[in-house]
């Protein structure tokens, strides 16, 4: 790809396990002597529709999804994706042939990173929704899309994609660093003092905002999304003899690499654990404090586990946890004595614009013939070039 006057502006497009929304970052890059600059010229966040968010969570459950329910939203989001991204090109003073390509994620609908059989096949899958050519078309912009699929046909898990990005961008020559992502899900990167990239580890811890987010939604009886500025487990305390059944859950001990989505913490999860609490007699207050305490320890528990090995001083948190103050009290709690939580607005770049930067630049390196999965992260045989392209007009 040819940069003009040394640069190129693009659009990242996230949409995560949360469902909050659509995140479309507009996207300046730059590269001089092999070394990649991502600047974020303006973001937006818009919020899906009830009725949109609620279909794409029948989606996610296989009891309830059916074939004309995915290939209608897989349309659909591709329109809104690319609604999106020509109404953040305008409010960065752009215009779309400013633009050299759009890269998205897609919406994840189904993961499922370990192995089934088929027949005598063994199979791993995952499927993310919102169609590239839709958007190429909506916008005439060229976009790059699902990126996971080609990980895993050499052997990886498809996730996570963002430490490619980590470590290419934040890794430090004298302190060890970690950095964290609360959204539906946590995950890690655990970044040791200049150190190559096979020493690097990132996985899913677990549950992040999901299950806390659940909680809210069945304690306001539908009038609250999520729990604002942590106030309803902040009423509350730990039940801790609850909190140690949780961490019995088999995924925390698994070895990484490794993730996780809906299909174990989704809203069928979060009904157990609710009818569980039910039947102890735990106050809402209490659950919530809980559960949030859960993805706190789930979460510095493996951060522990790296301590020493990777030399960790400082722990970096983006994606909406990092704005529930009892959610970051409860990490800080957990973490040892010298080691700084900070939020990850203090290492450069934007918090909320994380993730859809991230995807500007995996659609960058495949346009450029470049490898861009993370071995050491997805547990790939090799290093390959995720995505796929839709030409724009």
């Amino acid at each position: 790809m040819v940069l003009k006057n040394g640069f190129c502006y693009a659009v990242g497009i996230m949409s995560g396990t949360s469902l909050d929304g659509i995140d479309i970052a507009v996207v300046k890059i730059s590269e001089e002597k092999e070394k990649i600059e991502l600047e974020l010229t303006h973001f937006d966040s818009i919020p899906y529709s009830d009725e949109v968010k609620q279909e794409i969570l029948e989606l996610c459950d296989p009891n309830k999804a059916k074939i004309q329910m995915i290939s209608n939203m897989n349309m659909l989001l591709g329109k809104l994706y690319g609604e999106a991204a020509l109404r953040a090109i305008a409010d960065a003073s752009l215009r779309p042939e400013d633009i050299t390509f759009i890269s998205s994620h897609g919406q994840t609908i189904f993961h499922q990173p370990e192995e089934v059989v088929v027949g005598e096949h063994h199979v791993t899958s995952t499927l993310q929704i919102g169609d590239i050519s839709m958007i190429a078309e909506q916008t005439g912009i060229t976009t790059v899309g699902d990126f996971r699929t080609r990980d895993m046909a050499v052997g990886g898990q498809g996730a996570p994609l963002v430490p490619y990005a980590d470590y290419l961008l934040f890794r430090d020559k004298e302190t060890g660093r970690v950095l964290v992502n609360i959204g539906g899900i946590s995950n890690l990167t655990i970044l040791p003092p200049d150190g190559d990239e096979n020493q690097v580890k990132a996985y899913d811890t677990g549950p992040g905002n999901m299950i806390m987010d659940y909680f809210a939604k069945r304690i306001a009886n539908g009038k609250l999304t999520y729990d604002k500025d942590g106030e309803l487990a902040a009423s509350g305390k730990v039940i801790h003899d609850w909190l140690e059944d949780l961490l019995n859950e088999p995924y925390y001990a698994l070895a990484s690499p490794k993730s996780t989505g809906r299909e174990l913490f989704g809203e069928e999860y979060a009904n157990k654990l609710w009818n569980t609490a039910d039947k102890l007699s735990i106050s809402y207050s209490d659950r919530m404090a809980t559960v949030t305490k859960l993805t706190a320890v789930t979460l510095t528990d493996q951060i522990k586990l790296h301590l020493e090995s990777a030399q960790i001083r400082e722990v970096f948190i983006s994606g909406g946890g990092c704005y529930n103050p009892t959610l970051m009290k409860e990490i800080k709690s957990g973490l040892p004595l010298g080691v700084k939580l900070r939020k990850f607005d203090e290492i450069g770049m934007p918090a909320d614009a994380k993730e859809a930067m991230v995807f500007a630049l995996l659609g960058y390196q495949y346009l450029n013939k470049r490898t861009n999965n993370f071995p050491p992260a997805t547990g790939a045989k090799r290093k390959v070039m995720m995505g796929k392209v839709a030409w724009g007009s």
